[in-house]
């Protein structure tokens, strides 16, 4: 049986480091721990720390100088972890619009998994998702705690174009993007927020570990959100738990 976690190296300048191949809380925290901890004590040789649903990939400025050496000095920052003490959560609330226009797929989704619309909506907005990471494209968050009766293979044929703000299920994962792009996720809805902006200082507002809850919205409202967003006279509900 392996021993978690499992240090790789990527070439001379990067090194892999993997928990065991789930989607699971316990194992983000974990990650996310090690990951603060190597930053803080390592920030001047790293250029940039990435995290995966099992993973953390740490990326030096340059090459280190020994490999064996390098992996003795992480590990034991990461038995280190044990003692931190727990983190508090960022609960950010993202309002969607659930509305036929923009949920695109959620008749066949009725059909197919025999739940109504409004029962879908239900599901998907009564839960709260974390944030495991991010990834596909700039501010594309992958969410994990989607309910077991609204998982739904990702469409056999993906769209050319899926516009910005739309919410999918693809899975047993749910998430928004964050730009007009191609995608074969299941469209259920569409927020008005901007899940990415490469203006602001922070051009993602969430990161992982974070917390999302989804509050379902209606039409007019929506169209009344997209104008104070544009106008810069609209802040993100945000709270920590």
């Amino acid at each position: 049986m392996n021993k978690f976690p499992i240090y790789k190296p990527l070439g001379k300048r990067a090194i892999l480091i993997e928990w065991p191949e789930k989607i699971d809380e316990n194992i983000l925290n974990e990650i996310i721990l090690f990951q603060k901890r190597v930053e803080s004590l390592k920030a001047d040789k790293l250029q940039d720390t990435i995290i995966g649903y099992n993973s953390l990939t740490l990326v030096y400025c340059k090459a280190y100088k020994d490999y064996d050496t390098e992996i003795n000095e992480i590990s034991s920052l990461n038995t280190l972890c044990t003692l931190e003490p727990k983190r508090n959560n960022r609960l950010w609330r993202i309002p969607v619009c659930y509305d036929e226009e923009f949920g695109i797929d959620l008749l066949e989704m009725s059909e197919k998994l025999d739940l109504s619309v409004g029962e879908i909506v239900k599901l998907h907005s009564e839960n709260i998702y974390t944030v495991y990471f991010i990834g596909f494209l700039p501010g594309f968050l992958y969410l994990g705690g989607l309910h077991d009766k609204l998982v739904m293979p990702r469409r056999d044929n993906p769209r050319i174009r899926v516009s910005k703000g739309s919410v999918g299920i693809g899975g047993s994962q749910t998430g928004v993007y964050p730009i007009d792009s191609a995608g074969g996720w299941n469209i259920i809805g569409r927020t008005p927020v901007s899940f990415f902006n490469i203006k602001q200082e922070k051009p993602c507002f969430a990161k992982a570990g974070d917390n999302i809850q989804f509050i379902p919205i209606s039409k007019s409202d929506y169209f009344e959100l997209e104008k104070k967003i544009k106008a810069g006279n609209y802040i993100l509900k945000v709270q920590l738990i």
